[in-house]
């Protein structure tokens, strides 16, 4: 009988494949007669469909059950056929993804937004979608981040400016802006490795506290502490920002790619708890990834699910509309917003190419599906930033106290010294 099963799931997926294969053929060849796209797909069998003319990239199906990938692509379907070692792929994986967008488009599946899903986020469930995101090694990140371990969009004063440079350029960008001064309190809400409070620290004076759910960075952040000399000036602590107990404790709040993960049904009590953790006359500078739809819709195209799936869990993005919004409902006065979406498009791509290149180190460290797994992310994020499928903004608020209580100049001037 086992048997008998056995033989049956095979018959079965072979007729499968073959219904898939010819659905394939008559795709295939209308996207060549219509929408060229510059993609092989090469077959078990050795036939190949050509879905346009030099080919870049090569997606090597070595299976008939692997089909079903084709049936309806979208950049999950084929994403995850890709992470989970269903198919394979010659080329490089920037390619890849232009490669698969535009085939994605040509098969009809090119929504630009999909609904939100909203997520209820509780101090253990941010914990561990925090844990699954970072806790993945620290030799990891080195691969492909800057010298200070700067996971944010960098900062680019010119098209020549190395990674090691943008990413100081965007520290002092954000302190300066902040109007840090020495002596001053400041919390960082994400600190990741700690370069924001190192360098506020050590360049501006100032007391830094920098609060993660990453247990991999808490461990890291104390230990640079200890070796930098800068324990009686910098904190690193294993905290939610809605534990954080200091009210009208800091100066200035820094936040920098953190309240993505915070969720749109809790930005205002988010950025309630920052008002409330200012000072009267606080600065507080939120740094981070938003929606490019008016609705806070995800990206479509099954761009966003691949994300939700693999490596952003319950991650939810604002438009900024909306984080203006809940920042003035909070009682934080927006004074400034910036956008730094063709500085990210820059960003990721140096990091794609960076982790591209130690790809062999990458699989030693982290294996071979979670190399899959970050190499089409920051492929995927390079693109998708460079088409503005999103876009990312710094936003600088004072909390309201009363007149005279904003400390900020009258001009811009003061965010680029120097000019």
């Amino acid at each position: 009988m086992l048997l008998e099963s056995s033989l049956g799931k095979l018959v079965g997926s072979v007729r499968g494949g073959r219904v898939v294969e010819s659905r394939l053929g008559k795709l295939v060849e209308r996207i060549r007669a219509t929408e060229p796209v510059p993609l092989r797909i090469r077959l078990w069998t050795g036939r190949s469909y050509e879905l346009g003319p030099d080919p870049a990239v090569t997606l090597t199906v070595p299976t008939p059950s692997a089909l079903r990938y084709f049936g309806s692509p979208d950049l999950m379907t084929l994403g995850e056929a890709y992470v989970e070692g269903h198919i394979d792929l010659e080329g490089r994986v920037a390619e890849a993804f232009r490669a698969c967008e535009r085939f994605t488009q040509a098969a009809g599946r090119g929504s630009a937004f999909a609904p939100s899903k909203r997520v209820t986020h509780t101090r253990g469930r941010d914990k561990k979608a925090i844990e699954f995101h970072y806790d993945v090694s620290n030799d990891f990140y080195r691969l492909f981040l800057d010298r200070n371990m700067v996971y944010s969009c960098a900062y680019y004063r010119a098209e020549g400016d190395s990674l090691d440079a943008a990413q100081e350029q965007k520290l002092d960008h954000i302190l300066t802006k902040l109007q840090l001064r020495p002596g001053e309190r400041l919390l960082d809400i994400g600190c990741g490795w700690g370069a924001l409070i190192f360098r506020a620290a050590e360049k501006f004076g100032a007391r830094a506290v920098g609060i993660t759910l990453s247990n991999n960075q808490y461990e890291h952040v104390r230990e640079q502490i200890r070796a930098r000399g800068l324990g009686d000036r910098c904190e690193v602590r294993l905290q939610d920002y809605r534990d954080v107990p200091e009210h009208g404790g800091y100066d200035k709040i820094s936040s920098v790619g953190m309240f993505e993960h915070v969720g749109l049904d809790h930005l205002v009590a988010y950025f309630r708890q920052i008002q409330c953790l200012l000072k009267d006359g606080g600065l507080a500078l939120n740094h981070g990834i938003t929606s490019v739809d008016p609705e806070s819709r995800a990206v479509g195209m099954g761009a966003g699910d691949f994300i939700a799936r693999y490596v952003f869990p319950h991650g939810e993005l604002p438009h900024v509309g909306l984080a203006l919004r809940e920042m003035a409902a909070a009682g934080l006065e927006v004074v400034d917003v910036e956008s730094l979406r063709r500085h990210y498009a820059q960003t990721c791509a140096e990091w794609a190419y960076r982790l591209e290149a130690h790809a062999d180190r990458a699989r030693a460290i982290a294996g071979e599906k979670r190399f899959r797994i970050w190499s089409l992310y920051l492929a995927g994020c390079a693109y998708g930033f460079a088409h503005n499928w999103m876009s990312i903004y710094q936003v600088l608020a004072c909390k309201q106290g009363g007149p005279g209580m904003n400390p900020l100049p009258l001009t811009r001037a003061f965010m680029y010294p120097g000019g």
